[in-house]
């Protein structure tokens, strides 16, 4: 028996607890047995009375509960009580494993389902390289719960739709962190979301690159200059976001039986360009609210944001209505989601802290957070080096934008640790985010020499 930290446990088996674990009882200690062939937790009731919960993984290769052990008295009780039952049930494993309801086989995303030729080399780099094999960890545990309505997944997360599926994969975990329970039993929209504060459904988008005549990526515009900066913020991105958003809003996902009368959100991430997440936030308000916001900096040191009305983007010879929550049928999104750290690189983050992967890998974060100073007009610079023990979460660095206009309105409380921001009658934006909330990083990948481990 060896003692585990909760994010190892979480990573592994988190997907198995229902929403009324966090109610009923407390976690107080997570361990595993016979190298994590079985693990376990501790739990303290209501009552103050504590006992072990055991889990193994069923044919499916998903951690599930196969045993219990009665109430004792304290913690350390409990603790050799489990310790205990799992010898007593450990000769017994592979019956006992086996639930009744595994109908199909394991979920591999990474066996190859096309020739070599085909694969991403985002897909190949995260399979093959050592330096992400922190996200190889995180994914394996993850895959084995991950349910595909739509039968195309592990195709396209290995070839045309890598960052998509990422995407995708990020929007699970942070769910399922935030204590919801998932049904994907309907292929659309991608998440039905059920837990104690209420369900809400979740459907994914990114923005991918424009393409040219040749059908190529086309390379995104330059920002070298504060005027190519501010024209790349002001009108190229809201024509990036539009098009993904607008396009769900014609699918009108808010008429089907399971969605009417339940808020709906668009989850959108930036794919269109090497790195653009790092530099596109500030692009999506100012199309979804139709506001661009100025600041000042008055005699007296404090900061002034004046709102500006804009009605429309142009980019050469496009040109796109602004106010996404404006649009006809946009009333029906409750918000939308933004993260602007929900890459790979996240994945590789959790998957060091929680012990995946190889020990040579060396994780640099390095970005800019959330400066909570109101007389503050920049964010605030930051690096860290990443490491068993350092705190991270999915849903950190997570922006909720709320539409105004929303027919069935997403109650903040539904996503406790993400930024949410409201538009006010003045134009204003109100924000009510973490201490800590990163708004952009990058994350350099070391592979140290073998003696400085």
């Amino acid at each position: 028996m060896i003692d585990i930290p909760k994010i190892r446990f979480d990573a592994l088996a988190s997907y198995c607890r229902s929403p009324l674990t966090a109610v009923l009882v407390t976690e107080t200690r997570w361990l595993a047995f016979m190298d994590e062939r079985i693990l376990a937790t501790v739990i303290r009731d209501t009552d103050g009375d504590f006992s072990g919960v055991i889990l193994a993984r069923d044919t499916k290769e998903r951690y599930r509960c196969i045993d219990t052990t009665g109430l004792s008295a304290s913690m350390d009780e409990a603790t050799r009580a489990t310790e205990q039952r799992v010898r007593q049930i450990s000769p017994t494993l592979e019956q006992l494993r086996r639930q009744g309801d595994e109908h199909r086989a394991p979920v591999d995303f990474f066996r190859p389902v096309r020739a070599r030729d085909r694969l991403n080399p985002s897909f190949l780099s995260l399979a093959e390289n050592e330096g992400f094999s922190p996200a190889r960890g995180v994914i394996e545990a993850m895959m084995r719960w991950y349910e595909d309505p739509d039968g195309n997944f592990v195709e396209q997360f290995q070839t045309t739709g890598f960052d998509s599926r990422v995407w995708e994969l990020y929007l699970y975990a942070m769910l399922s962190e935030s204590n919801y329970q998932l049904d994907r039993s309907d292929a659309v929209p991608d998440f039905a979301a059920r837990g104690l504060t209420g369900a809400f459904f979740v459907e994914a988008t990114t923005c991918n690159p424009p393409l040219g005549a040749d059908g190529r990526p086309l390379p995104a515009p330059p920002t070298s200059t504060a005027e190519e900066q501010l024209a790349y913020v002001r009108d190229y991105l809201p024509i990036r976001f539009a098009g993904p958003l607008t396009a769900k809003l014609q699918k009108e996902y808010w008429e089907l039986p399971h969605v009417k009368g339940t808020p709906l959100v668009l989850a959108i991430q930036d794919f269109h360009a090497p790195m653009s997440m790092t530099r596109s936030r500030s692009g999506l308000p100012n199309y979804l609210y139709g506001y661009h916001h100025r600041s000042t900096r008055e005699e007296d040191g404090s900061l002034s944001i004046a709102p500006e009305k804009v009605r429309s983007h142009r980019w050469g010879s496009k040109e796109i209505e602004s106010d996404f929550f404006s649009i006809p049928g946009a009333e029906h999104v409750s918000a939308v989601l933004f993260n602007s750290s929900a890459t790979i690189s996240k994945f590789n983050r959790l998957g060091v802290i929680a012990g995946f992967g190889s020990r040579q890998v060396k994780l640099t974060q390095s970005g800019l957070i959330l400066n909570h100073d109101p007389a503050a007009s920049e964010p605030t610079p930051f690096s860290r080096v990443i490491s068993e023990g350092y705190n991270e979460t999915w849903i950190e660095g997570l922006d909720v934008y709320h539409n105004p206009r929303a027919l069935h309105p997403l109650d903040p409380a539904m996503l406790t640790g993400a930024a949410h921001y409201h538009l006010l009658p003045d134009g204003q934006i109100e924000s009510r985010s973490p201490k800590w909330h990163p708004l952009t990083s990058v994350t350099a990948i070391e592979i140290l020499p073998t003696d400085d481990i």
